[in-house]
Protein backbone atom coordinates (compact mmCIF):
# COMPACT_ATOMS: atom_id res chain seq x y z
CA UNK A 1 0.00 0.00 0.00
CA UNK A 2 2.95 2.36 -0.59
CA UNK A 3 1.78 5.50 -2.34
CA UNK A 4 3.83 8.55 -3.38
CA UNK A 5 3.55 11.85 -1.50
CA UNK A 6 2.74 13.55 -4.81
CA UNK A 7 -0.14 11.17 -5.41
CA UNK A 8 -1.56 11.79 -1.97
CA UNK A 9 -1.40 15.54 -2.54
CA UNK A 10 -3.17 15.25 -5.87
CA UNK A 11 -5.87 13.03 -4.43
CA UNK A 12 -6.40 15.39 -1.53
CA UNK A 13 -6.89 18.29 -3.94
CA UNK A 14 -9.12 16.19 -6.19
CA UNK A 15 -11.24 15.15 -3.24
CA UNK A 16 -11.94 18.76 -2.37
CA UNK A 17 -12.32 20.06 -5.90
CA UNK A 18 -15.24 19.95 -8.27
CA UNK A 19 -14.76 17.46 -11.10
CA UNK A 20 -16.27 18.95 -14.24
CA UNK A 21 -18.48 17.03 -16.65
CA UNK A 22 -16.92 16.12 -19.98
CA UNK A 23 -16.69 12.43 -20.48
CA UNK A 24 -18.37 9.15 -21.40
CA UNK A 25 -19.63 5.53 -20.87
CA UNK A 26 -19.92 1.97 -19.56
CA UNK A 27 -20.53 -0.62 -22.19
CA UNK A 28 -20.56 -4.21 -23.35
CA UNK A 29 -17.86 -5.79 -25.47
CA UNK A 30 -17.14 -7.25 -28.88
CA UNK A 31 -18.71 -6.62 -32.24
CA UNK A 32 -22.47 -6.20 -32.35
CA UNK A 33 -24.45 -8.72 -34.38
CA UNK A 34 -27.34 -6.30 -34.73
CA UNK A 35 -27.55 -3.59 -37.36
CA UNK A 36 -26.03 -0.21 -36.61
CA UNK A 37 -29.48 1.35 -36.86
CA UNK A 38 -30.52 -0.42 -33.67
CA UNK A 39 -28.40 1.96 -31.59
CA UNK A 40 -29.72 5.52 -31.48
CA UNK A 41 -27.46 8.45 -32.19
CA UNK A 42 -25.73 10.06 -29.24
CA UNK A 43 -26.85 13.43 -30.64
CA UNK A 44 -30.53 12.54 -30.41
CA UNK A 45 -32.56 15.61 -29.45
CA UNK A 46 -36.14 14.40 -29.03
CA UNK A 47 -37.13 12.93 -25.67
CA UNK A 48 -38.55 9.44 -26.37
CA UNK A 49 -40.93 9.97 -23.42
CA UNK A 50 -42.12 13.41 -24.58
CA UNK A 51 -45.71 12.24 -25.05
CA UNK A 52 -45.99 10.59 -21.61
CA UNK A 53 -48.66 12.11 -19.39
CA UNK A 54 -49.64 11.56 -15.78
CA UNK A 55 -52.95 9.72 -15.23
CA UNK A 56 -55.88 11.68 -13.86
CA UNK A 57 -55.75 9.42 -10.81
CA UNK A 58 -52.42 7.84 -9.74
CA UNK A 59 -52.36 4.05 -9.67
CA UNK A 60 -52.31 2.38 -6.27
CA UNK A 61 -51.57 -1.09 -7.61
CA UNK A 62 -48.56 -2.93 -6.23
CA UNK A 63 -45.30 -1.50 -7.58
CA UNK A 64 -43.94 -3.71 -10.36
CA UNK A 65 -40.26 -3.48 -11.23
CA UNK A 66 -38.35 -5.12 -14.05
CA UNK A 67 -34.62 -5.76 -14.28
CA UNK A 68 -32.37 -5.67 -17.33
CA UNK A 69 -29.05 -6.93 -15.97
CA UNK A 70 -26.07 -8.86 -17.41
CA UNK A 71 -26.82 -12.49 -16.69
CA UNK A 72 -24.65 -13.62 -19.63
CA UNK A 73 -21.81 -12.09 -21.63
CA UNK A 74 -18.64 -10.21 -20.78
CA UNK A 75 -20.24 -8.23 -17.95
CA UNK A 76 -21.98 -11.18 -16.30
CA UNK A 77 -19.76 -10.78 -13.23
CA UNK A 78 -21.60 -7.52 -12.55
CA UNK A 79 -24.99 -9.22 -12.54
CA UNK A 80 -24.92 -10.80 -9.05
CA UNK A 81 -24.15 -7.60 -7.08
CA UNK A 82 -26.88 -5.71 -8.93
CA UNK A 83 -29.36 -8.53 -8.34
CA UNK A 84 -28.40 -8.57 -4.65
CA UNK A 85 -28.69 -4.79 -4.34
CA UNK A 86 -32.15 -4.76 -5.88
CA UNK A 87 -33.31 -7.78 -3.92
CA UNK A 88 -32.11 -6.44 -0.59
CA UNK A 89 -33.73 -3.07 -1.27
CA UNK A 90 -37.06 -4.72 -2.00
CA UNK A 91 -36.73 -6.81 1.15
CA UNK A 92 -36.16 -3.67 3.23
CA UNK A 93 -39.01 -1.82 1.50
CA UNK A 94 -41.50 -4.62 2.06
CA UNK A 95 -40.35 -5.10 5.66
CA UNK A 96 -41.28 -1.45 6.20
CA UNK A 97 -44.81 -1.97 4.90
CA UNK A 98 -44.23 -1.94 1.17
CA UNK A 99 -45.16 0.84 -1.22
CA UNK A 100 -48.58 2.33 -0.53
CA UNK A 101 -49.25 -0.61 1.74
CA UNK A 102 -48.51 -3.32 -0.85
CA UNK A 103 -45.41 -5.44 -1.39
CA UNK A 104 -43.28 -4.27 -4.31
CA UNK A 105 -42.08 -7.01 -6.65
CA UNK A 106 -39.66 -7.70 -9.44
CA UNK A 107 -42.24 -8.77 -11.97
CA UNK A 108 -39.82 -9.49 -14.80
CA UNK A 109 -36.10 -10.28 -14.60
CA UNK A 110 -34.41 -10.24 -18.00
CA UNK A 111 -30.92 -10.60 -19.43
CA UNK A 112 -29.24 -7.53 -20.89
CA UNK A 113 -26.38 -9.54 -22.39
CA UNK A 114 -23.69 -7.22 -23.74
CA UNK A 115 -22.93 -5.48 -27.01
CA UNK A 116 -21.74 -8.68 -28.69
CA UNK A 117 -25.37 -9.32 -29.60
CA UNK A 118 -27.78 -6.46 -29.04
CA UNK A 119 -30.74 -8.63 -30.04
CA UNK A 120 -30.58 -10.03 -26.48
CA UNK A 121 -31.38 -6.67 -24.90
CA UNK A 122 -33.92 -5.78 -27.59
CA UNK A 123 -35.82 -9.00 -26.87
CA UNK A 124 -35.63 -8.40 -23.12
CA UNK A 125 -36.94 -4.86 -23.50
CA UNK A 126 -39.96 -6.23 -25.34
CA UNK A 127 -40.59 -8.68 -22.49
CA UNK A 128 -40.38 -5.87 -19.94
CA UNK A 129 -42.86 -3.81 -21.93
CA UNK A 130 -45.25 -6.77 -22.07
CA UNK A 131 -44.92 -7.20 -18.29
CA UNK A 132 -46.14 -3.59 -17.85
CA UNK A 133 -43.59 -2.72 -15.22
CA UNK A 134 -43.36 0.88 -14.02
CA UNK A 135 -39.57 0.85 -13.57
CA UNK A 136 -36.69 -1.01 -15.21
CA UNK A 137 -33.41 -1.39 -13.30
CA UNK A 138 -30.59 -1.48 -15.85
CA UNK A 139 -28.84 -1.83 -18.08
CA UNK A 140 -25.30 -1.87 -16.73
CA UNK A 141 -23.71 -1.42 -20.15
CA UNK A 142 -24.15 2.02 -21.69
CA UNK A 143 -24.02 0.47 -25.16
CA UNK A 144 -26.91 -1.80 -24.22
CA UNK A 145 -28.88 1.09 -22.74
CA UNK A 146 -28.36 3.13 -25.91
CA UNK A 147 -29.83 0.15 -27.77
CA UNK A 148 -33.04 -0.06 -25.72
CA UNK A 149 -33.62 3.34 -24.10
CA UNK A 150 -36.03 4.50 -26.82
CA UNK A 151 -37.87 1.19 -26.63
CA UNK A 152 -38.26 1.44 -22.85
CA UNK A 153 -38.85 5.14 -22.18
CA UNK A 154 -41.13 5.74 -25.17
CA UNK A 155 -43.55 3.30 -23.52
CA UNK A 156 -43.60 5.65 -20.51
CA UNK A 157 -41.54 3.28 -18.39
CA UNK A 158 -38.76 4.60 -16.17
CA UNK A 159 -35.30 3.23 -16.82
CA UNK A 160 -32.78 3.69 -14.01
CA UNK A 161 -29.26 2.32 -14.35
CA UNK A 162 -26.92 1.55 -11.46
CA UNK A 163 -23.85 1.55 -13.71
CA UNK A 164 -24.25 3.52 -16.96
CA UNK A 165 -21.64 6.22 -17.30
CA UNK A 166 -21.84 7.36 -20.95
CA UNK A 167 -22.01 11.14 -21.19
CA UNK A 168 -24.28 10.75 -24.21
CA UNK A 169 -26.96 9.48 -21.81
CA UNK A 170 -27.01 12.66 -19.72
CA UNK A 171 -30.44 14.20 -20.18
CA UNK A 172 -31.27 11.70 -22.92
CA UNK A 173 -34.83 11.18 -21.66
CA UNK A 174 -36.91 12.58 -18.83
CA UNK A 175 -37.69 8.96 -17.96
CA UNK A 176 -34.04 7.88 -17.76
CA UNK A 177 -32.02 8.12 -14.52
CA UNK A 178 -28.81 6.67 -13.19
CA UNK A 179 -27.17 6.29 -9.81
CA UNK A 180 -23.64 6.12 -11.26
CA UNK A 181 -21.78 9.25 -12.36
CA UNK A 182 -20.92 10.13 -15.99
CA UNK A 183 -17.44 9.10 -17.08
CA UNK A 184 -16.21 12.67 -16.83
CA UNK A 185 -15.94 12.10 -13.07
CA UNK A 186 -14.11 8.77 -13.36
CA UNK A 187 -11.92 10.07 -16.20
CA UNK A 188 -10.89 13.10 -14.17
CA UNK A 189 -10.06 10.95 -11.13
CA UNK A 190 -8.16 8.38 -13.20
CA UNK A 191 -6.20 11.02 -15.12
CA UNK A 192 -5.23 12.90 -11.98
CA UNK A 193 -4.23 9.65 -10.29
CA UNK A 194 -1.98 8.63 -13.19
CA UNK A 195 -0.12 11.95 -13.38
CA UNK A 196 -0.08 12.26 -9.60
CA UNK A 197 1.81 8.96 -9.47
CA UNK A 198 4.60 10.62 -11.45
CA UNK A 199 3.70 9.47 -14.97
CA UNK A 200 4.24 12.16 -17.62
CA UNK A 201 3.77 10.08 -20.80
CA UNK A 202 0.72 7.82 -21.07
CA UNK A 203 -0.37 5.22 -23.63
CA UNK A 204 -3.91 3.91 -24.04
CA UNK A 205 -4.94 0.43 -25.16
CA UNK A 206 -8.61 1.11 -25.79
CA UNK A 207 -11.38 -0.62 -27.68
CA UNK A 208 -13.56 1.26 -30.12
CA UNK A 209 -16.71 1.21 -28.01
CA UNK A 210 -18.74 4.11 -26.58
CA UNK A 211 -17.38 3.19 -23.16
CA UNK A 212 -13.75 2.90 -24.16
CA UNK A 213 -13.39 5.98 -26.33
CA UNK A 214 -15.55 8.13 -24.07
CA UNK A 215 -13.62 7.30 -20.92
CA UNK A 216 -10.35 7.64 -22.84
CA UNK A 217 -11.30 11.18 -23.90
CA UNK A 218 -12.16 12.21 -20.34
CA UNK A 219 -9.00 10.65 -18.91
CA UNK A 220 -6.85 12.17 -21.64
CA UNK A 221 -8.26 15.61 -20.91
CA UNK A 222 -7.42 15.23 -17.21
CA UNK A 223 -3.91 13.95 -17.99
CA UNK A 224 -3.18 16.92 -20.22
CA UNK A 225 -4.70 19.39 -17.76
CA UNK A 226 -2.33 18.00 -15.10
CA UNK A 227 0.71 18.52 -17.35
CA UNK A 228 1.02 15.03 -18.85
CA UNK A 229 0.74 13.88 -22.45
CA UNK A 230 -0.76 10.94 -24.34
CA UNK A 231 1.81 9.26 -26.58
CA UNK A 232 -0.28 6.38 -27.98
CA UNK A 233 -3.97 5.60 -28.38
CA UNK A 234 -5.14 9.16 -27.92
CA UNK A 235 -8.26 10.77 -29.30
CA UNK A 236 -8.23 11.19 -33.06
CA UNK A 237 -5.21 8.92 -33.59
CA UNK A 238 -7.21 5.99 -34.94
CA UNK A 239 -5.32 3.51 -32.77
CA UNK A 240 -8.31 1.88 -31.06
CA UNK A 241 -8.91 -1.84 -31.54
CA UNK A 242 -12.30 -3.39 -32.35
CA UNK A 243 -14.31 -4.91 -29.47
CA UNK A 244 -13.88 -8.67 -29.31
CA UNK A 245 -10.32 -8.74 -30.61
CA UNK A 246 -8.28 -11.56 -29.07
CA UNK A 247 -4.66 -10.95 -30.11
CA UNK A 248 -2.77 -7.76 -29.27
CA UNK A 249 0.86 -8.23 -30.26
CA UNK A 250 0.94 -5.31 -32.71
CA UNK A 251 -0.98 -2.93 -30.42
CA UNK A 252 1.26 -3.66 -27.43
CA UNK A 253 4.41 -3.37 -29.56
CA UNK A 254 3.26 0.02 -30.87
CA UNK A 255 2.29 1.25 -27.42
CA UNK A 256 5.62 0.26 -25.90
CA UNK A 257 7.47 1.86 -28.82
CA UNK A 258 6.03 5.20 -27.71
CA UNK A 259 8.03 4.78 -24.47
CA UNK A 260 5.19 5.52 -22.03
CA UNK A 261 5.56 5.90 -18.30
CA UNK A 262 2.15 4.27 -17.82
CA UNK A 263 -0.36 2.28 -19.85
CA UNK A 264 -4.13 2.52 -19.43
CA UNK A 265 -6.21 -0.48 -20.51
CA UNK A 266 -9.83 0.40 -21.30
CA UNK A 267 -11.55 -2.83 -22.31
CA UNK A 268 -13.61 -5.71 -20.97
CA UNK A 269 -12.82 -9.39 -21.61
CA UNK A 270 -10.10 -8.27 -24.02
CA UNK A 271 -8.08 -7.44 -20.89
CA UNK A 272 -7.47 -11.15 -20.34
CA UNK A 273 -5.54 -11.25 -23.62
CA UNK A 274 -3.88 -7.83 -23.34
CA UNK A 275 -2.28 -8.46 -19.95
CA UNK A 276 -0.34 -11.63 -20.98
CA UNK A 277 0.90 -9.80 -24.09
CA UNK A 278 2.15 -6.88 -22.00
CA UNK A 279 3.92 -9.31 -19.67
CA UNK A 280 5.50 -11.22 -22.57
CA UNK A 281 6.88 -7.97 -23.99
CA UNK A 282 8.43 -7.02 -20.66
CA UNK A 283 6.09 -4.28 -19.45
CA UNK A 284 6.17 -3.39 -15.74
CA UNK A 285 2.57 -4.18 -14.78
CA UNK A 286 2.74 -1.96 -11.70
CA UNK A 287 2.60 0.91 -14.21
CA UNK A 288 -0.75 -0.29 -15.55
CA UNK A 289 -4.09 1.39 -14.89
CA UNK A 290 -7.62 0.13 -15.53
CA UNK A 291 -11.21 1.31 -14.98
CA UNK A 292 -14.56 -0.10 -13.87
CA UNK A 293 -14.88 -2.15 -17.06
CA UNK A 294 -11.94 -4.35 -16.11
CA UNK A 295 -10.93 -3.56 -12.53
CA UNK A 296 -11.88 -6.94 -11.10
CA UNK A 297 -10.56 -9.99 -9.25
CA UNK A 298 -8.09 -11.86 -11.50
CA UNK A 299 -6.86 -14.25 -8.83
CA UNK A 300 -7.95 -17.28 -10.86
CA UNK A 301 -7.06 -15.77 -14.25
CA UNK A 302 -3.37 -14.87 -14.05
CA UNK A 303 -0.33 -16.23 -12.24
CA UNK A 304 0.26 -14.74 -8.77
CA UNK A 305 2.02 -11.40 -8.94
CA UNK A 306 1.04 -10.67 -12.55
CA UNK A 307 -0.87 -7.48 -11.73
CA UNK A 308 0.83 -6.60 -8.42
CA UNK A 309 0.94 -2.84 -8.00
CA UNK A 310 -1.35 -2.13 -10.94
CA UNK A 311 -4.27 0.17 -10.21
CA UNK A 312 -7.83 0.84 -11.28
CA UNK A 313 -10.91 2.93 -10.60
CA UNK A 314 -14.53 1.98 -9.97
CA UNK A 315 -17.31 4.57 -9.62
CA UNK A 316 -19.20 4.39 -6.35
CA UNK A 317 -18.54 4.48 -2.66
CA UNK A 318 -16.96 1.43 -1.04
CA UNK A 319 -19.72 -0.73 0.43
CA UNK A 320 -19.59 -0.87 4.21
CA UNK A 321 -18.87 -4.16 5.97
CA UNK A 322 -22.43 -4.24 7.24
CA UNK A 323 -23.89 -3.70 3.78
CA UNK A 324 -21.64 -6.36 2.27
CA UNK A 325 -22.77 -8.81 4.94
CA UNK A 326 -26.44 -8.06 4.28
CA UNK A 327 -26.00 -8.28 0.51
CA UNK A 328 -24.16 -11.58 0.77
CA UNK A 329 -26.73 -13.01 3.18
CA UNK A 330 -29.56 -12.04 0.83
CA UNK A 331 -27.80 -13.52 -2.18
CA UNK A 332 -26.94 -16.78 -0.45
CA UNK A 333 -30.51 -17.14 0.81
CA UNK A 334 -32.15 -16.34 -2.51
CA UNK A 335 -29.57 -17.47 -5.08
CA UNK A 336 -27.70 -20.16 -3.16
CA UNK A 337 -24.29 -18.61 -3.77
CA UNK A 338 -21.88 -16.24 -2.10
CA UNK A 339 -21.21 -12.85 -3.66
CA UNK A 340 -17.67 -12.43 -4.98
CA UNK A 341 -18.07 -8.85 -6.22
CA UNK A 342 -19.94 -5.84 -4.87
CA UNK A 343 -19.53 -3.42 -7.77
CA UNK A 344 -22.66 -1.27 -8.22
CA UNK A 345 -24.60 -3.18 -5.55
CA UNK A 346 -25.08 0.01 -3.52
CA UNK A 347 -26.12 1.89 -6.66
CA UNK A 348 -28.70 -0.81 -7.41
CA UNK A 349 -29.99 -0.65 -3.84
CA UNK A 350 -30.41 3.12 -4.07
CA UNK A 351 -32.04 2.99 -7.51
CA UNK A 352 -34.81 0.74 -6.22
CA UNK A 353 -35.21 2.69 -2.98
CA UNK A 354 -35.46 6.04 -4.77
CA UNK A 355 -38.20 4.80 -7.10
CA UNK A 356 -40.16 3.37 -4.18
CA UNK A 357 -39.85 6.64 -2.26
CA UNK A 358 -40.95 8.59 -5.33
CA UNK A 359 -44.07 6.42 -5.51
CA UNK A 360 -44.75 7.11 -1.84
CA UNK A 361 -44.25 10.85 -2.31
CA UNK A 362 -46.60 10.95 -5.30
CA UNK A 363 -49.08 8.46 -3.83
CA UNK A 364 -48.96 6.45 -7.04
CA UNK A 365 -47.09 3.48 -8.46
CA UNK A 366 -47.51 4.40 -12.14
CA UNK A 367 -44.38 5.53 -13.97
CA UNK A 368 -45.47 9.16 -14.63
CA UNK A 369 -46.19 9.71 -10.94
CA UNK A 370 -42.87 8.17 -9.92
CA UNK A 371 -41.00 10.21 -12.55
CA UNK A 372 -42.55 13.44 -11.29
CA UNK A 373 -41.17 12.78 -7.80
CA UNK A 374 -37.72 11.26 -8.43
CA UNK A 375 -35.73 14.48 -8.16
CA UNK A 376 -37.82 15.56 -5.18
CA UNK A 377 -37.06 12.53 -2.99
CA UNK A 378 -33.39 12.63 -3.99
CA UNK A 379 -33.20 16.05 -2.37
CA UNK A 380 -32.90 18.22 -5.49
CA UNK A 381 -34.81 20.97 -3.68
CA UNK A 382 -33.48 20.22 -0.22
CA UNK A 383 -35.34 18.37 2.52
CA UNK A 384 -34.72 16.44 5.70
CA UNK A 385 -31.95 13.88 5.27
CA UNK A 386 -32.82 10.22 5.82
CA UNK A 387 -30.91 7.04 5.09
CA UNK A 388 -33.47 4.22 4.98
CA UNK A 389 -36.76 3.63 3.22
CA UNK A 390 -38.51 3.17 6.55
CA UNK A 391 -37.28 6.46 8.00
CA UNK A 392 -37.86 8.37 4.78
CA UNK A 393 -41.37 6.98 4.48
CA UNK A 394 -42.24 8.21 7.97
CA UNK A 395 -41.14 11.71 7.00
CA UNK A 396 -43.13 11.60 3.76
CA UNK A 397 -46.23 10.41 5.65
CA UNK A 398 -45.78 13.40 7.98
CA UNK A 399 -45.70 15.78 5.02
CA UNK A 400 -41.98 16.47 5.28
CA UNK A 401 -39.78 16.89 2.20
CA UNK A 402 -36.88 14.46 2.18
CA UNK A 403 -33.36 14.00 0.86
CA UNK A 404 -32.62 10.29 0.64
CA UNK A 405 -28.95 9.53 1.31
CA UNK A 406 -28.26 5.91 0.58
CA UNK A 407 -25.16 3.71 0.68
CA UNK A 408 -23.92 4.74 -2.78
CA UNK A 409 -23.23 8.24 -1.46
CA UNK A 410 -24.55 10.04 -4.54
CA UNK A 411 -25.91 13.58 -4.44
CA UNK A 412 -29.43 14.61 -5.55
CA UNK A 413 -30.38 14.23 -9.21
CA UNK A 414 -29.47 17.22 -11.36
CA UNK A 415 -31.34 18.58 -14.39
CA UNK A 416 -29.97 15.73 -16.55
CA UNK A 417 -31.18 13.07 -14.08
CA UNK A 418 -27.54 12.31 -13.21
CA UNK A 419 -26.33 12.24 -9.60
CA UNK A 420 -25.02 15.71 -8.79
CA UNK A 421 -22.03 14.20 -7.00
CA UNK A 422 -20.53 10.76 -6.61
CA UNK A 423 -17.49 8.85 -5.37
CA UNK A 424 -14.78 7.17 -7.42
CA UNK A 425 -12.95 4.33 -5.68
CA UNK A 426 -9.20 3.79 -6.18
CA UNK A 427 -8.02 0.15 -6.14
CA UNK A 428 -4.56 -1.48 -6.19
CA UNK A 429 -3.75 -5.09 -7.10
CA UNK A 430 -2.09 -7.30 -4.51
CA UNK A 431 0.20 -10.28 -5.06
CA UNK A 432 -2.82 -12.50 -5.70
CA UNK A 433 -4.18 -10.24 -8.47
CA UNK A 434 -7.06 -9.07 -6.28
CA UNK A 435 -8.12 -5.44 -6.57
CA UNK A 436 -7.90 -3.97 -3.06
CA UNK A 437 -9.70 -0.76 -2.16
CA UNK A 438 -7.39 2.14 -1.26
CA UNK A 439 -9.41 5.34 -1.07
CA UNK A 440 -12.24 7.34 -2.65
CA UNK A 441 -12.42 10.68 -4.41
CA UNK A 442 -15.70 12.61 -4.43
CA UNK A 443 -16.45 14.59 -7.57
CA UNK A 444 -19.30 16.88 -8.56
CA UNK A 445 -21.19 16.58 -11.84
CA UNK A 446 -22.06 19.83 -13.61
Amino acid sequence: MIRSITALKVLAVAGAATVLLAGCSSGGSSTSKSSSSSTPSASKKTDPAASCKAPSTPSTDALKIGTLLPLTGSLAYLGPPAVAGAGLALSDINAAGGVLGKDATIASATDSGDSTDLTVSSSSAAKLKAAKVSVVLGAESSSVTLNVIDQITSSCTIEISPANTASSLSGYSSYYYRTAPPDSVQGSALGQKIVGDGNAKVAFLVFNDAYGTGLRDSTEKAIEAAGGSVVYGGSGKGQEFPPGQTTFSSEVTAALASKPDAIVILAFDETKSIVPELVSQGWDMSKTYMSDGNTADYSTTFKPGTLAGGQGTIPGAQASTDLKTRLNDWYQTNQGKALTDYSYAAESYDAITLTALAAEAGKGTDAPTIQANMAKVSGASGGTKCTTFADCKKLIDAGTSIQYQGPSGIGPFNKNNDPSSAYIGIYKYDANNVDVYQSSIQGAVK
